[in-house]
């Protein structure tokens, strides 16, 4: 990513390490496209608190997953993979409905594991922390590589649905600018390569959801 794409990580601290951590070993999937969508709102998003994996969506958030299925059904998604986590796995399942695929769940592509923050404010997230019981930075940033490398390899397009977390590792891992207007809940998002550049055009804005932490 760079210098340039760095200034527009204004959310959060600690995203400048992450893509000093994710540039060390950047991500190159095969396929020229894919699609990613973050999970609809919970609850939690709205409060803006760190959240563990069986949070489930708010009614707001079923209403975005509903809305983002409708635009995905006239994309040539051929593959679902999505993360375990309550919120993303319901997320993906609405899409699978509508495109008549059954997501694949992995583990792996959970938010990071914030450990002792996990119930408390995640306002001032700071990326570079090292919570007590959770995942280091560069423990997250090396299983977010593998687990998105392995879902890139499916039958393609693909589309991930996952965290806010995952999409700022997988634009760090493509070396692609990204700001706060893609990071919108459930809010379609595809990435395109020209040559080894990656883009990201967002198939929908929401006017509601939260653009902080998955």
């Amino acid at each position: 990513m760079s210098q340039a794409s760095s200034s527009t990580h204004t959310a959060a601290g600690g995203l400048d390490q992450l893509v000093h951590i994710a540039a060390a070993q950047p991500l190159a999937p095969d396929c020229d496209h894919f699609y990613f969508l973050r999970h609809g709102q919970t609850g939690r998003n709205a409060l803006r608190i760190f959240q563990a994996v069986d949070e489930p969506l708010s009614e707001l958030g079923l209403r975005q997953a509903a809305h983002a299925a409708e635009l995905l059904a006239g994309e040539p998604i051929r593959t679902i993979v999505c993360s375990d986590a309550r919120r993303a796995f319901d997320t993906a399942h609405t899409v699978g409905t509508a495109l008549r695929l059954v997501p694949t769940a992995q583990a792996e592509l959970r938010e990071r594991n914030f450990g002792a923050l996990i119930g408390t404010s995640s306002a001032n997230i700071d990326w570079a922390c090292q919570p007590e019981g959770g995942e280091t930075l560069m423990q997250f940033v090396a299983r977010k590589r593998a687990a998105l490398d392995a879902a890139l390899r499916q039958p393609a397009p693909v589309l991930v649905v996952a965290h806010g977390g995952t999409l700022y590792a997988l634009a760090a891992l493509l070396r692609v600018p990204i700001d706060t207007q893609v990071l919108g809940n459930a809010q379609p998002l595809r990435f395109a390569r020209s040559g080894t550049t990656w883009s990201i055009t967002p198939l929908l804005r929401h006017a509601g959801g939260d653009a902080a932490l998955a």
